[in-house]
């Protein structure tokens, strides 16, 4: 630039701002989407209450080797006046 030149600025048509600064954002954005949704498509579809389940039962424990032999899963007999409690903890969370 030397002294005395001017600078001319070519002006900016409406097509090309609404491109830039709606297009490529709105372009962005959608590539973001498919990419996060891409899983979605990809698995198989979820169980709905009311459906029938076509899937073999599967029991799961925390303690794969079972309840001990100290434990018994029978209900207490009617005729103990107050059942033992084991449980601790509740809705306060006092454990």
């Amino acid at each position: 630039m030397g002294v005395g030149s001017s600078v001319t600025v070519s002006p900016v048509t409406p097509v090309e701002t609404i491109l830039v600064f709606a297009a490529i954002p709105l372009a962005i954005y959608g590539v973001i989407a498919l990419l996060t949704l891409r899983e979605r498509f990809a698995k198989s579809p979820r169980y709905r209450p009311g459906q029938e389940w076509e899937h073999p039962p599967v029991w799961w424990t925390a303690n794969p080797a079972g309840l001990g032999a100290g434990h018994s899963a029978a209900a207490p007999a009617q005729d103990d006046p107050a059942p033992r409690r084991t449980a601790k903890g509740g809705a306060r969370g006092g454990w």
